[in-house]
């Protein structure tokens, strides 16, 4: 499938009213690139693993728009109120046509009519042809191999090294699901795990991604993995990342579905048979999860949690200890935090 790009110059004071504005003339999701540093708050609600190394903010700002293009080129935009004879296309929603010329003119004269009441920078428009490839595959030139002590992570588009044959070695593809060991919080719950770590140890990751927690238990000797997501999308990352690793699929079951909410999740997931459960993801996620997931340990096993903030530290050592179970240490990396605990 081929997508138009339409990209625009501007300031960052501006980039939420042209977006708002482009909106209504049907061009939605906006892509932004901008240097203003991240709040403490926002990086906890991305919780990338691949996080580039930040510059001084310039002020300047580009958004860019993707519009779908059909095999006669032209261009396939969301029905408007203003627009006629919408047709229908293959996932049942209503578009319109629109020529590349015409749409062009009027983002151009969208911009023009805000710069008369508001600074909004070159207002520079430029189109490009892209397809959903370089949307799936930009991420690669970031993600290269690294160590985590004594363990290579390595992507598949990269070979081993000679002197590193002898090392423990994770191949892993993030693909569209989250998790390549990068992010501090995913070294932090690598590093518990290999702690506590048995032979007989059955392992529970919840929020799994692209499986990295789970196979790294298997690699380490663990028993069984289970596993859950809300994203369909960790089903093939999974998978894949299984074969890469020559590791069995019956000794990692996946479940999606929220934990939290879903009593079908909680029973599938089992009650009271986990030697460790492990949530790397997020401080406001893990005080609602800690008094489910009491459940489903055994009496004397592990909660590991990370994906906290240094400042969300407290709220969830107090949702551990409200749910019943005893913090053994805390642990930190950056600005990260994980609580180590056990269920009495």
């Amino acid at each position: 499938m081929k997508w138009k790009k339409f990209k625009i110059k501007t300031i960052t004071e501006a980039e939420d009213i042209i977006i708002s504005t482009l909106y209504d003339i049907g061009l939605e999701g906006a892509q932004i690139e901008d240097k203003v540093p991240l709040t403490a708050l926002e990086k906890e609600q991305m919780f990338v693993d691949i996080m580039l190394a930040g510059e001084e903010d310039d002020g300047i700002a580009y958004l860019s728009f993707f519009v779908e293009e059909t095999e006669d080129g032209r261009l396939l935009l969301p029905r408007t109120e203003a627009a006629e004879q919408a047709v229908v296309s293959d996932d049942g929603a209503e578009r319109i046509y629109v020529e590349e010329e015409k749409l062009l003119c009027r983002v151009k004269e969208e911009l023009e009519s805000l710069r008369e009441f508001m600074d909004i920078g070159e207002g520079e428009v430029t189109v490009d042809e892209t397809e959903d490839i370089d949307w799936i595959n930009n991420w690669k030139q970031y993600f290269h191999q690294f160590y985590i002590d004594d363990l290579l992570v390595i992507p598949s588009w990269e070979e081993v090294k000679p002197e590193d044959n002898n090392r423990k070695i994770l191949h892993i593809d993030p693909g569209t699901a989250f998790g390549t060991g990068m992010h501090e919080t995913t070294q932090l719950c690598i590093r518990q795990i290999r702690k506590y770590l048995t032979e007989e140890t059955v392992l529970l990751d919840v929020g799994t991604g692209s499986g990295i927690l789970g196979i790294l238990a298997l690699m380490y000797g663990g028993k069984k993995v289970v596993g859950t997501d809300l994203d369909p999308c960790a089903v093939p990352a999974v998978e894949e990342n299984l074969e890469a690793n020559h590791i069995s699929p019956a000794l990692f079951e996946l479940i999606i579905g929220n934990i939290i909410t879903e009593k079908d999740v909680q029973d599938k997931v089992g009650y009271g048979c986990y030697d460790i459960v492990v949530a790397n993801i997020l401080a406001d996620v893990l005080v609602p999860l800690t008094p489910v997931i009491v459940n489903q340990l055994k009496p004397g096993g592990i909660y590991i949690t990370s994906g906290i903030i240094d400042d969300k530290e407290m709220c969830v050592r107090e949702a551990v200890e409200k749910a019943g179970l005893q913090v053994l240490e805390v642990t930190y990396q950056g600005e990260w935090v994980s609580v180590t605990a056990k269920k009495g």
